[in-house]
């Protein structure tokens, strides 16, 4: 072996080496809290419990307390048939109701050409209507500009 060689050698070990170092030190990227905002009566205890749904499973919730929640319905066109008692926004879309964190993380990642998505009424068992081991069967909708409907998931 050469000198030169030798000395290309010792240079790419210590190239390397000192990558692999300085990787090892780096820290692990969490994922970032996918900020939502969440409109509720100040006097709803099941939307406290689906925020807390949605923070255990990596979302930032900021939660605004409204009075007329009609209101907030109509300005983000929620369609009267798929209303429940909070309504969220997130990069875009609506969140209607006790809407599992999993289904909300699908949308954003699909980003279909949807208003929002919504689980009708307050289902047992749903994210924030907990009662035990009680559940009703119910399905996740996506509605578009048109007031149009499709299932999106059944759970």
């Amino acid at each position: 072996m050469t000198r030169r060689t030798w000395m290309r050698a010792v240079g790419a070990a210590v190239l390397v080496g000192g990558l692999l170092g300085t990787i090892a030190w780096l820290p692990m990227q969490q994922a970032r809290p996918i900020p939502i905002t969440m409109y509720k009566s100040p006097t709803c205890g099941c939307c406290g419990a689906w925020g807390d749904h949605m923070k255990a499973n990596g979302f930032a919730v900021t939660v605004k307390d409204e009075e007329n929640m009609s209101a907030i319905k109509t300005d983000v066109g929620v369609p009267g048939r798929l209303q429940s008692c909070h309504t969220a926004v997130v990069e875009g879309y609506v969140v209607e109701g006790h809407v599992p964190a999993d289904l909300v993380k699908k949308l954003l990642a699909e980003k279909p050409r949807v208003v929002g998505i919504a689980v009708p009424g307050m289902p047992v068992g749903s994210p924030g209507m907990e009662q035990g081991n009680a559940r009703q069967p119910y399905d996740v909708v996506t509605w578009d500009a048109q007031g149009r409907t499709t299932v999106y998931a059944k759970r």
